[in-house]
């Protein structure tokens, strides 16, 4: 799009919504009190907290991400829009947003804009895009835990050592060789300079440089944190900023102590924070696939710490999107533009947020229909590109192929459309396989819009009677493992026995009532508030949920520990008596559930 002449720049904006409605002569109209900005890797078009917007910003290339309180909570592409929520009320923006790359806007002025989101089409989109990123930032938000309060402050433990500008560097290395510090600091007026050992190895013994040069010659600005700063996240900044040493300082900016990389040395990988920052912005796939290691680290961090079972699954399912946008974005950058809007979907448990080290990885892709063989070749490729990046990132792929590199999975919109509704009125061995899989999705990335459509056509399961009984066998083909009189067998498949049986049944009474949310607590609770389950069946299947989702992650946590290899498979005797117990129990529970199917499933279990 270098050209960005108005024929190119029509065609490109009559693809998406709020554009797409317009005839030639309404864009060319439109794009004559448009101006169009270049961004700098960097660039922020709006900050978080500051002056309103002006315009709607419709990205033409490249990609921008939303901030808030520091941390991403989406990534846009060309087609997407921001600063609605801004520029509609005149407030102050509640995101900053930031070019991720060089990236190209095109800024469409309030009265336009306004216009625009008059009609009913843009009523409609304004709607889903404000619930979308209102959902977006509290998945991220919860799946971001602190796993602990330290803070930089409780780290200092000494004050720092400092001498002026004009002492040799010489007389600096030995001030620091007698206060056993791997660091000095300068004041220069308001600023705060720092000399490391790093930097005498490299100017001094490697570079050359005399030592009888003044210290302010090789000193460089200190990276400053306040005391409050956890210290998680200051392992962040000290990356960001290319060093091995912070300054703390108050308010004031004096300067109460310094932390070296060693002070902070595996607190990065106790962090989500810090992990989910290294992931989007690895400059390649190496560095993706070299971070995606950490993973593990944070893993058992996480169960360390105490984190719920269910909160440490929204934490890995986060970690899996952060990988596969940057797998597709690094994918992107080699192949070039995407020919049309398209759409990355998460299937199965990364698209409940309920993600472990032992589940495997499924998902599909969408594309505008006009896209044609040149489209699905182009996106074949970009399906292949991160099918083989997640294998390297440790990722196992789904057994059955749900990959977006099998053409059974990437399809147009429409055809995506047209195969769930297939589902509903002819529902054959294979289409019910396919709705096992694909009616659990999330978009993960892509400005297509395939979510709407999708999600209607799930909202009439319920007047589909022959599918609703073949959702109900689905539900109950899944035995508990129970022996005749309820006693455990030797070793139970947590995977296959308890947390699938579990996800079928929410999924079960969540679209036979009209629920289309994904994870499998939340339909739970959904159709127990709608009446559509009693309590007592969906309060047990929850907490059946909850023991089964521990026992699996305490079972990965020792596997790792012992340098093994995460299954679902556990040794009975090896439970202690109350996880036994809390586990039979939780069995107990799910066959109750099945057998509460036999109105639907006549020849009972």
């Amino acid at each position: 799009m270098d050209t960005l002449n108005t024929a190119e720049l029509a065609h490109f904006l009559a693809q998406f919504e709020p554009f797409a409605g317009l005839d030639r002569e309404e864009l060319d109209a439109l794009l004559a009190e448009c101006p169009v900005e270049r961004y700098a890797a960097g660039e922020t078009p709006l900050n978080e907290d500051a002056a309103p917007a002006h315009h709607l910003f419709v990205i033409l290339e490249g990609s921008m991400e939303l901030d808030h309180d520091g941390e991403v909570v989406d990534v846009l592409g060309p087609g997407e829009t921001f600063a609605e929520p801004s520029l509609l009320s005149g407030l102050a923006p509640v995101f900053t947003v930031r070019a991720r790359e060089p990236s190209t806007c095109l800024l469409v002025p309030r009265a336009q804009a306004l216009e625009l989101y008059a009609r009913p089409a843009g009523v409609a989109l304004l709607a889903r895009k404000l619930r979308h990123r209102l959902v977006q930032t509290g998945h991220t938000v919860h799946a971001l835990p602190e796993l602990g309060t330290i803070r930089v402050g409780d780290l200092v433990n000494r004050p720092p050592v400092f001498c002026s500008g004009g002492v040799t560097i010489r007389r600096a290395a030995e001030t620091m060789s007698e206060e056993h510090r791997t660091a000095i600091l300068v004041q220069d007026g308001p600023n705060l300079a720092i000399l490391t050992d790093a930097v005498l190895r490299e100017q001094v013994v490697a570079g050359g440089m005399s030592p009888e040069n003044p210290v302010s010659r090789i000193v460089r600005p200190a990276v400053e944190v306040g005391p409050e700063r956890i210290a998680v996240d200051a392992v962040v900044e000290m990356l960001d900023a290319g060093t091995d040493h912070i300054v703390v300082v108050d308010e004031s900016r004096h300067a109460l102590g310094v932390l070296s990389a060693a002070d902070l040395a595996g607190l990065e990988t106790r962090s989500p924070f810090a992990l989910r920052h290294a992931i989007l912005s690895a400059h390649d796939e190496d560095e993706v696939v070299a971070a995606s290691r950490r993973l593990r680290g944070l893993f058992l961090a996480l169960v360390d710490a105490g984190i719920s079972a269910l909160d440490v699954g929204r934490v890995l399912s986060l970690q899996v999107d952060s990988i596969t946008t940057r797998l597709i974005e690094l994918s992107i950058a080699r192949r070039g533009p995407a020919p049309v809007p398209w759409a990355w979907l998460a299937f199965g448990s990364i698209a409940r947020r309920e993600f472990t080290l032992g589940s495997d990885v499924e998902n599909g892709l969408a594309y505008a229909d006009d896209g044609g063989e040149e489209a699905d070749v182009y996106f074949a490729r970009l399906g292949a590109d991160v099918a083989a990046g997640l294998v390297r990132c440790g990722f196992e792929p789904d057994p059955n192929d749900v990959v977006a590199s099998n053409p059974l999975w990437r399809m147009p919109a429409g055809r995506w459309v047209s195969t769930f509704r297939e589902c509903l009125e002819s529902p054959d061995r294979s289409h019910l396989i396919r709705a096992n899989v694909s009616f659990d999705f999330r978009q993960v990335a892509g400005s297509l819009e395939v979510t709407p459509p999708l999600v209607a056509t799930l909202r009439e399961v319920r007047a589909h009677p022959d599918l609703v009984r073949r959702l109900a066998r689905m539900a109950t083909d899944f035995k508990t493992p129970l022996g005749r009189r309820g006693g455990l067998p030797d070793e139970v498949d947590l995977k296959k026995g308890a947390s699938i049986p579990i996800a079928n049944l929410a999924r079960f009474f969540a679209l036979s009532n009209g629920i289309t949310i994904s994870s499998t607590t939340s339909r739970l609770e959904a159709v127990r508030e709608s009446g559509a389950l009693d309590p007592e069946t969906a309060l047990s299947l929850r907490e059946a949920f909850e023991v089964v989702a521990a026992l699996r992650l305490a079972h990965h946590a020792e596997q790792l520990a012992a340098n093994g290899e995460p299954n679902n498979v556990v040794q009975t005797a090896t439970l202690a008596p109350l996880a036994r117990a809390q586990l039979r129990e939780a069995l107990r529970a799910v066959q109750a559930a099945q057998k509460k199917l036999g109105v639907y499933v006549p020849l009972g279990l």
